[in-house]
């Protein structure tokens, strides 16, 4: 193994929830074995990056109630390819060569599970994502 996959697989957290099962598909696999491990590692990252994408929109998302800063978060991800491109390079980028590897076989659905696990994991901290207008 070389230094970068041993020191890339070393950091990531483990998340004893993700149970592998014989009978789970090879993307089902691939998410609990390899994003969510890397999404929870980048956790910080990601939260940065969304408060800096809603400071650069004018910061209207730091006044909505919270069933609107749910949506808000949908529709940046899901619609600013930019920023969901962004966000998929700061996962990507924690990938092993192997990882990557399988990633690009089926690259759409896993990305697709990709960004809806980073929606969920922004929407579970949404107090974290508080007013930090920049001046």
């Amino acid at each position: 193994m070389d230094t970068r996959t041993s020191d890339l697989l070393s950091v990531r957290p483990e998340i004893p929830s993700a149970i592998i099962y014989d009978s789970m598909s090879k993307d089902e696999r691939f998410q609990n074995v390899t994003l969510r491990p890397v999404i929870k590692l980048q956790n910080d990252l990601l939260l940065e990056a969304f408060k800096n994408y809603a400071n650069k929109h004018k910061g209207v998302f730091f006044t909505f109630s919270l069933e609107k800063r749910f949506h808000y978060i949908e529709n940046a991800i899901q619609k600013d390819i930019k920023f969901r491109n962004s966000l998929k390079g700061i996962i990507i980028g924690q990938f092993t060569v192997d990882e990557y590897l399988i990633y690009i076989e089926n690259s759409s659905a896993l990305n697709k599970r990709m960004m809806n696990i980073v929606v969920e994991r922004l929407k579970d901290q949404i107090q974290l994502l508080e007013n930090e207008v920049l001046v």
